[in-house]
Order: C-alpha cells, then sequence, then structure tokens
C-alpha cells in the first residue's frame, strides 16, 4: 500500500505542468540608464549607442578643461618669462609658478578623483546584484561547478579591490598629488623618492590583485580560447602602465568582450555587459580626457617652461593615468566575468 500511495505521488508530479523560471538582469543605476538604449538589440548596436551618448555629453568638461589648460600655460608662460629678467630668482618664480598650477588643476583633479570613487562604488554595487543572477542563470543550464568557482573567485576579488581602492588607494593619490606639488616647488630628492614610491604602491597593487585574479580564472578551466587569452592580455594591459590604460586596453579588451558575447545570445549577460559600460565609461572618458589635455600642455610647456613647472603638469597627467587604472581595473574584472559566465554556459 505504501509504494502504492508512492507511486501514485511520483506520477502527480510528473503530470504536472512545468514553469520556466524567468531570470532577469538587475537594472543598472539610473545614470547608467540615461546612457543606455531604450530597447536591445545587438551588443555591438547597444556597445555603440552608450559610447556616442557618453561622448556626447563631454562638451561641458571639454570646454572647462581647455579653459584650464589654458590658464596653466599662460602661468608657465608667465613664470618663464619673469625668470628671464636680471636679477630674478628663478627658484622664487619656478615656485610662484608651480603654487598657480596646482591651485588651477587642484579643482577639476579633486573632482574626478571622487567621480572615479563613485564609479568603483556604482560598479561593485551592481556586480554585487548581477553576478548572483548570472550564477543562477548559468547553473540553470547546467554548469552550476562553473557558475558557483566564478562566482565565488569574482565576489572575492571584487570586494578586495573595491575595499582597496576606497582605504588605502585613493587616499594614496591624493598623497601623490600632495607630494607631487611639494617636489616641485621646493626641488627636495626626498620628496621625489617618496612620490614615486607612492606611484609604484599604487600601480602593483592593482598589478597584483588582476593577476590573481586571471590566474584564478585560468586555473579554474573556464578560460580556454583565443577570446579568452584575449581578455587576460587585455587586462594585464589595463594597469601595466598609464598609457595603455587609454589606449592597447580599448581593443583587446573590446575584442574579448565582443567575442564573448556574440559565442551565446545570452540576454543576462550582454544586457549586463552593457550596463557596466554605461556605468563605467562617463567617468572614464571624463578622467582620459583631462589625462590627454594635460600630456598635450606639457609637451607644449616643456618647449618654453622650466624643468620644475612642467614637472608638475606631467605628474598630475599621472595622476590622472592612476584614476584611469583604477577605474578600468574594477570595469575589466566585472566584464571579464560576465564573458566567462556566457562561455561557462556554452
Amino acid at each position: 500500500m505504501k509504494k502504492f500511495i508512492i507511486s501514485l505521488l511520483l506520477l502527480y508530479a510528473v503530470a504536472m505542468p512545468a514553469k520556466a523560471v524567468e531570470i532577469t538582469a538587475p537594472a543598472a543605476p539610473e545614470e547608467a540608464q540615461d546612457l543606455m538604449p531604450v530597447e536591445q538589440s545587438s551588443f555591438g548596436e547597444d556597445l555603440w549607442y552608450v559610447v556616442k551618448s557618453a561622448v556626447q555629453r563631454l562638451q561641458p568638461e571639454l570646454v572647462a578643461g581647455c579653459g584650464v589648460c589654458l590658464a596653466v600655460t599662460a602661468s608657465v608662460l608667465l613664470t618663464s618669462m619673469l625668470g628671464s629678467f636680471p636679477g630674478s630668482s628663478k627658484s622664487t618664480t619656478e615656485l610662484v609658478g608651480c603654487v598657480a598650477i596646482a591651485c588651477l588643476v587642484l579643482g577639476t583633479t579633486n573632482s574626478l578623483i571622487g567621480s572615479a570613487a563613485d564609479t568603483v562604488r556604482q560598479l561593485s554595487d551592481y556586480g554585487k546584484l548581477l553576478l548572483p543572477v548570472m550564477t543562477t542563470a548559468t547553473a540553470a543550464q547546467g554548469a552550476v561547478t562553473t557558475s558557483t568557482a566564478i562566482y565565488v573567485g569574482t565576489a572575492l576579488f571584487d570586494a578586495l579591490l573595491g575595499s582597496l581602492i576606497a582605504s588605502v588607494l585613493t587616499p594614496l593619490i591624493y598623497m601623490f598629488i600632495a607630494l607631487s606639488i611639494a617636489k616641485s616647488a621646493l626641488n627636495e630628492p626626498l620628496l621625489k623618492k617618496l612620490q614615486s614610491l607612492v606611484k609604484w604602491v599604487t600601480t602593483w597593487s592593482l598589478k597584483i590583485i588582476l593577476y590573481i585574479f586571471t590566474g584564478y580564472i585560468t586555473i579554474t578551466g573556464v578560460v580556454s580560447g583565443t577570446a579568452d587569452q584575449s581578455a587576460l592580455k587585455a587586462t594585464k594591459l589595463t594597469i601595466s602602465g598609464m598609457v595603455p590604460v587609454v589606449g592597447g586596453i580599448l581593443s583587446d579588451a573590446s575584442e574579448a568582450i565582443l567575442v564573448g558575447a556574440s559565442a551565446v545570445k545570452n540576454t543576462i549577460g550582454v544586457y549586463g555587459l552593457v550596463a557596466v559600460l554605461a556605468i563605467a565609461i562617463g567617468p572614464f572618458l571624463k578622467i582620459g580626457l583631462q589625462y590627454l589635455l594635460l600630456k598635450l600642455i606639457g609637451a607644449v610647456c616643456g618647449i618654453f617652461g622650466g624643468k620644475q613647472t612642467t614637472g608638475l603638469i606631467d605628474d598630475m597627467a599621472a595622476a590622472m593615468g592612476l584614476l584611469l587604472a583604477m577605474t578600468g581595473a574594477v570595469c575589466l574584472l566585472l566584464l571579464i566575468s560576465i564573458v566567462c559566465f556566457m562561455k561557462g554556459v556554452s
């Protein structure tokens, strides 16, 4: 009798209609939604829409940045002219020039540091919402071990990187800027050594975390194929220096993400990629614009300016490079994780 009842229950369970659970991606922050297309199409078209929308909003920052750069150029030129007068003290004019440059640039720099820190926080918060959804979607298609390995690794390294940036690296950038101003104004060799140490600690902190993360993803067996090798190379290029952050990373990272997105028609994954890019691209472009403008003005002022004043401009550009590395590191960590989820399903 007991076996008969159990058999009836099993037959009833089998005969019950199955309902598919719809898994949707979490909504992006409001700022990012303004950059995203209203209706999803292909990943390439969505990506182009996000980039185009972000670039169109750069005009106020471009005007303000050009104004600051013209003022900095005028300050360096005036300082150089004053230093060429007979009886003038070159060290005093260089000191005045450094103070003038610091006053002109610090306002924009402080705003961009705050924007970068806020972007890192938004990316981390969105990752905490998106990754469990991606894990569920991947596990529902049979890749339970893969989804668990990716989620555990990504959550761990994302939390570690976010905490490191908020608690250590952001204060170090402020310290780097302060040491740069003091070194240029006083021309003290000890300050230059301390400045180099701060820069080295910042860059290598990012490198070590992302090297370990990509190593973990490789060891778990999720990464394979040409696209994944490109993702690994792009991650290393992100934090290998300041120029690659705005150069080589763009082509290599886009190759990995595009191949990963086209490999699997995963709506959640594609939406997640577009959302992460929409969160990061605005601040990334603003910081990158300031970085390029300072590099350009540094090269121009190097023709007629003094060593200390032009050196300070280059140091300010280096600070923008560190901000690019921070923002790009967190963004690429999430992008590569999403691609790995999508590859894990296939």
